[in-house]
Protein backbone atom coordinates (compact mmCIF):
# COMPACT_ATOMS: atom_id res chain seq x y z
CA UNK A 1 0.00 0.00 0.00
CA UNK A 2 3.00 2.32 -0.47
CA UNK A 3 1.47 4.43 -3.25
CA UNK A 4 -1.80 4.62 -1.37
CA UNK A 5 -0.06 5.68 1.82
CA UNK A 6 2.20 8.28 0.26
CA UNK A 7 -0.72 10.18 -1.22
CA UNK A 8 -2.94 10.16 1.86
CA UNK A 9 -4.06 13.54 3.24
CA UNK A 10 -3.61 14.57 6.85
CA UNK A 11 -7.05 14.99 8.44
CA UNK A 12 -7.77 18.51 9.70
CA UNK A 13 -9.65 19.61 12.79
CA UNK A 14 -13.43 19.33 12.57
CA UNK A 15 -14.16 16.07 10.82
CA UNK A 16 -17.62 14.56 10.41
CA UNK A 17 -20.32 15.17 13.00
CA UNK A 18 -24.01 14.50 13.51
CA UNK A 19 -25.93 16.99 15.64
CA UNK A 20 -29.47 16.14 16.69
CA UNK A 21 -29.87 13.88 13.66
CA UNK A 22 -33.08 11.88 13.31
CA UNK A 23 -33.67 9.18 10.70
CA UNK A 24 -37.12 7.98 9.69
CA UNK A 25 -38.46 5.34 7.34
CA UNK A 26 -42.06 6.19 6.55
CA UNK A 27 -43.82 6.68 9.88
CA UNK A 28 -41.10 4.89 11.84
CA UNK A 29 -38.49 6.92 13.69
CA UNK A 30 -35.42 4.70 13.63
CA UNK A 31 -32.87 7.11 15.11
CA UNK A 32 -33.74 10.07 17.32
CA UNK A 33 -31.46 13.08 17.86
CA UNK A 34 -28.18 11.30 17.27
CA UNK A 35 -25.21 13.32 18.48
CA UNK A 36 -21.75 12.01 17.61
CA UNK A 37 -18.41 13.30 16.39
CA UNK A 38 -16.38 10.89 14.29
CA UNK A 39 -12.74 11.17 15.24
CA UNK A 40 -9.74 10.87 12.92
CA UNK A 41 -7.71 7.83 13.91
CA UNK A 42 -10.63 5.76 15.15
CA UNK A 43 -12.85 2.97 13.87
CA UNK A 44 -16.49 3.15 14.92
CA UNK A 45 -18.84 0.21 14.37
CA UNK A 46 -22.62 0.53 14.04
CA UNK A 47 -24.60 -2.49 15.22
CA UNK A 48 -28.30 -3.24 15.25
CA UNK A 49 -31.01 -5.63 14.13
CA UNK A 50 -32.21 -5.76 10.54
CA UNK A 51 -34.30 -2.69 9.84
CA UNK A 52 -32.88 -0.70 12.74
CA UNK A 53 -31.61 2.10 10.50
CA UNK A 54 -27.94 1.22 10.03
CA UNK A 55 -27.87 1.70 6.27
CA UNK A 56 -30.15 4.75 6.28
CA UNK A 57 -27.99 6.34 8.97
CA UNK A 58 -24.84 5.68 6.96
CA UNK A 59 -26.44 7.15 3.84
CA UNK A 60 -27.45 10.20 5.87
CA UNK A 61 -23.86 10.64 7.07
CA UNK A 62 -22.70 10.35 3.45
CA UNK A 63 -25.11 13.06 2.30
CA UNK A 64 -27.12 10.73 0.06
CA UNK A 65 -30.29 11.61 1.96
CA UNK A 66 -31.17 14.55 4.18
CA UNK A 67 -31.64 13.89 7.89
CA UNK A 68 -35.24 14.08 8.99
CA UNK A 69 -34.07 16.43 11.72
CA UNK A 70 -30.72 17.85 12.75
CA UNK A 71 -27.53 18.44 10.80
CA UNK A 72 -24.65 16.41 9.44
CA UNK A 73 -21.57 18.59 9.10
CA UNK A 74 -18.07 18.20 7.74
CA UNK A 75 -15.29 20.53 8.84
CA UNK A 76 -17.98 22.67 10.46
CA UNK A 77 -20.11 23.12 7.31
CA UNK A 78 -23.39 21.31 6.69
CA UNK A 79 -23.11 18.68 3.94
CA UNK A 80 -25.46 20.50 1.49
CA UNK A 81 -22.96 23.38 1.44
CA UNK A 82 -20.29 21.10 -0.06
CA UNK A 83 -19.80 20.56 -3.79
CA UNK A 84 -20.09 16.87 -4.64
CA UNK A 85 -16.56 16.57 -6.01
CA UNK A 86 -15.03 18.27 -2.97
CA UNK A 87 -17.13 16.06 -0.71
CA UNK A 88 -15.87 12.94 -2.51
CA UNK A 89 -12.31 13.89 -1.59
CA UNK A 90 -13.35 13.76 2.07
CA UNK A 91 -16.03 11.05 2.20
CA UNK A 92 -16.01 7.64 0.59
CA UNK A 93 -18.99 5.26 0.82
CA UNK A 94 -18.98 1.50 0.33
CA UNK A 95 -22.63 0.51 -0.29
CA UNK A 96 -23.94 -2.76 1.10
CA UNK A 97 -24.48 -4.24 -2.36
CA UNK A 98 -23.44 -2.91 -5.75
CA UNK A 99 -25.31 -3.59 -8.99
CA UNK A 100 -22.94 -3.68 -11.92
CA UNK A 101 -24.44 -1.64 -14.76
CA UNK A 102 -21.88 -2.80 -17.31
CA UNK A 103 -19.04 -5.26 -17.66
CA UNK A 104 -15.52 -3.90 -17.42
CA UNK A 105 -12.11 -5.06 -16.29
CA UNK A 106 -11.05 -4.99 -12.66
CA UNK A 107 -8.55 -2.19 -13.20
CA UNK A 108 -11.15 -0.06 -15.03
CA UNK A 109 -13.52 -0.52 -12.10
CA UNK A 110 -10.92 0.50 -9.53
CA UNK A 111 -9.90 3.55 -11.60
CA UNK A 112 -13.44 4.90 -11.15
CA UNK A 113 -12.34 5.66 -7.60
CA UNK A 114 -9.82 8.17 -9.01
CA UNK A 115 -12.49 10.34 -10.68
CA UNK A 116 -12.83 12.87 -7.82
CA UNK A 117 -9.11 13.61 -8.24
CA UNK A 118 -9.40 14.34 -11.97
CA UNK A 119 -10.56 17.51 -13.68
CA UNK A 120 -13.20 17.47 -16.41
CA UNK A 121 -12.05 15.45 -19.45
CA UNK A 122 -8.78 14.55 -17.73
CA UNK A 123 -7.56 11.00 -18.33
CA UNK A 124 -6.07 8.82 -15.61
CA UNK A 125 -2.31 9.15 -15.33
CA UNK A 126 0.34 6.54 -14.69
CA UNK A 127 0.18 7.63 -11.07
CA UNK A 128 -3.56 6.90 -10.94
CA UNK A 129 -2.99 3.45 -12.40
CA UNK A 130 -0.24 2.77 -9.85
CA UNK A 131 -2.64 3.70 -7.03
CA UNK A 132 -5.32 1.45 -8.53
CA UNK A 133 -2.93 -1.48 -8.75
CA UNK A 134 -1.80 -0.90 -5.15
CA UNK A 135 -5.48 -0.98 -4.14
CA UNK A 136 -5.96 -4.32 -5.92
CA UNK A 137 -2.92 -5.69 -4.13
CA UNK A 138 -4.26 -4.46 -0.78
CA UNK A 139 -7.40 -6.60 -1.15
CA UNK A 140 -5.62 -9.71 -2.42
CA UNK A 141 -6.58 -9.16 -6.07
CA UNK A 142 -3.10 -8.65 -7.44
CA UNK A 143 -3.02 -10.17 -10.92
CA UNK A 144 -6.76 -9.57 -11.46
CA UNK A 145 -6.35 -6.24 -13.30
CA UNK A 146 -7.36 -7.63 -16.70
CA UNK A 147 -10.14 -9.90 -15.41
CA UNK A 148 -13.68 -9.11 -16.55
CA UNK A 149 -15.98 -8.24 -13.69
CA UNK A 150 -18.58 -10.78 -14.81
CA UNK A 151 -16.06 -13.59 -14.19
CA UNK A 152 -15.51 -12.68 -10.53
CA UNK A 153 -17.12 -14.46 -7.59
CA UNK A 154 -19.31 -12.53 -5.14
CA UNK A 155 -16.45 -12.21 -2.67
CA UNK A 156 -14.03 -11.07 -5.37
CA UNK A 157 -16.51 -8.45 -6.55
CA UNK A 158 -16.88 -7.22 -2.99
CA UNK A 159 -13.13 -6.85 -2.61
CA UNK A 160 -13.02 -5.10 -5.97
CA UNK A 161 -15.51 -2.53 -4.68
CA UNK A 162 -13.32 -2.03 -1.63
CA UNK A 163 -10.29 -1.54 -3.91
CA UNK A 164 -12.16 1.20 -5.81
CA UNK A 165 -12.89 2.92 -2.50
CA UNK A 166 -9.24 2.66 -1.46
CA UNK A 167 -8.20 4.22 -4.77
CA UNK A 168 -10.54 7.15 -4.04
CA UNK A 169 -8.37 7.92 -0.98
CA UNK A 170 -11.00 9.73 1.09
CA UNK A 171 -10.23 10.96 4.59
CA UNK A 172 -13.40 9.35 5.99
CA UNK A 173 -14.54 5.83 5.01
CA UNK A 174 -18.22 4.95 5.44
CA UNK A 175 -18.61 1.20 5.06
CA UNK A 176 -21.93 -0.64 4.86
CA UNK A 177 -21.32 -4.29 5.78
CA UNK A 178 -17.84 -4.48 4.23
CA UNK A 179 -17.60 -8.20 5.09
CA UNK A 180 -20.63 -9.11 2.92
CA UNK A 181 -19.90 -12.18 0.73
CA UNK A 182 -16.41 -12.60 2.20
CA UNK A 183 -15.00 -15.82 3.64
CA UNK A 184 -13.59 -15.67 7.22
CA UNK A 185 -10.02 -15.13 6.01
CA UNK A 186 -10.94 -12.13 3.88
CA UNK A 187 -13.32 -10.75 6.51
CA UNK A 188 -10.42 -10.48 8.92
CA UNK A 189 -8.03 -9.20 6.26
CA UNK A 190 -10.40 -6.43 5.11
CA UNK A 191 -11.17 -5.25 8.64
CA UNK A 192 -7.48 -5.36 9.53
CA UNK A 193 -6.82 -3.20 6.46
CA UNK A 194 -9.31 -0.56 7.61
CA UNK A 195 -7.99 -0.83 11.15
CA UNK A 196 -4.54 0.05 9.81
CA UNK A 197 -5.99 3.02 7.91
CA UNK A 198 -7.58 4.25 11.14
CA UNK A 199 -4.26 3.85 12.92
CA UNK A 200 -2.74 6.03 10.17
CA UNK A 201 -5.24 8.84 10.83
CA UNK A 202 -8.30 8.01 8.73
CA UNK A 203 -11.81 7.91 10.14
CA UNK A 204 -13.60 4.59 9.67
CA UNK A 205 -17.36 4.20 10.26
CA UNK A 206 -18.71 0.75 9.48
CA UNK A 207 -21.92 -1.17 9.94
CA UNK A 208 -21.41 -4.76 11.04
CA UNK A 209 -23.59 -7.73 11.91
CA UNK A 210 -21.00 -9.57 14.00
CA UNK A 211 -20.34 -8.06 17.45
CA UNK A 212 -17.24 -10.23 17.78
CA UNK A 213 -15.67 -8.45 14.80
CA UNK A 214 -16.67 -5.10 16.28
CA UNK A 215 -15.03 -6.05 19.58
CA UNK A 216 -11.85 -7.06 17.78
CA UNK A 217 -11.38 -4.08 15.46
CA UNK A 218 -13.42 -1.06 16.59
CA UNK A 219 -12.68 1.63 19.16
CA UNK A 220 -16.27 2.73 19.71
CA UNK A 221 -19.67 1.29 18.91
CA UNK A 222 -23.01 2.86 18.11
CA UNK A 223 -25.94 0.59 18.95
CA UNK A 224 -29.20 1.30 17.09
CA UNK A 225 -32.35 -0.19 18.58
CA UNK A 226 -34.73 0.70 15.75
CA UNK A 227 -37.19 2.62 17.95
CA UNK A 228 -35.28 5.90 17.96
CA UNK A 229 -33.05 5.01 20.89
CA UNK A 230 -29.31 4.48 20.57
CA UNK A 231 -26.24 3.91 22.71
CA UNK A 232 -22.72 5.15 21.99
CA UNK A 233 -19.53 4.30 23.82
CA UNK A 234 -16.18 2.53 23.93
CA UNK A 235 -16.11 -1.07 22.79
CA UNK A 236 -14.71 -2.31 26.10
CA UNK A 237 -17.62 -1.04 28.18
CA UNK A 238 -20.50 -0.81 25.67
CA UNK A 239 -20.26 -4.24 24.07
CA UNK A 240 -21.42 -6.65 26.77
CA UNK A 241 -23.61 -9.72 26.83
CA UNK A 242 -26.32 -7.65 28.53
CA UNK A 243 -26.33 -4.79 26.02
CA UNK A 244 -26.20 -7.16 23.06
CA UNK A 245 -29.03 -9.29 24.44
CA UNK A 246 -31.13 -6.13 24.64
CA UNK A 247 -30.03 -5.00 21.18
CA UNK A 248 -30.72 -8.27 19.35
CA UNK A 249 -33.70 -9.39 21.46
CA UNK A 250 -32.05 -12.72 22.08
CA UNK A 251 -29.85 -14.03 24.87
CA UNK A 252 -26.14 -13.49 24.20
CA UNK A 253 -23.13 -14.71 26.15
CA UNK A 254 -19.52 -13.62 26.10
CA UNK A 255 -16.69 -16.11 25.78
CA UNK A 256 -13.00 -15.41 26.09
CA UNK A 257 -9.78 -16.96 24.92
CA UNK A 258 -6.39 -15.88 23.61
CA UNK A 259 -7.20 -12.35 24.66
CA UNK A 260 -10.26 -12.22 22.37
CA UNK A 261 -13.85 -11.39 23.28
CA UNK A 262 -16.36 -13.59 21.45
CA UNK A 263 -20.12 -13.11 21.56
CA UNK A 264 -22.52 -15.94 20.72
CA UNK A 265 -26.20 -16.65 21.21
CA UNK A 266 -26.99 -18.51 24.41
Amino acid sequence: MDALSRERHTPTVGGLAATGVSVRAGQRELVRELAVEFTPGEMLAILGRNGSGKTLSLHTLAGLRAPDAGTVSLEGAALPQWRRRALALYLGLLPQDLEEGFVSTAIETVLIGRHPHLSLWQWESARDELIAREALRAVDLEGFAARRTDTLSGGEQRRLSIAALLAQQPRIFLLDEPTNHLDPHHQLAVLALFRSLADSGSTIVTTLHDPTLAARFADRVLLLYGDGSWRLGPVATTLTAATLSELYLTAMVELGGDGRRVFVTA
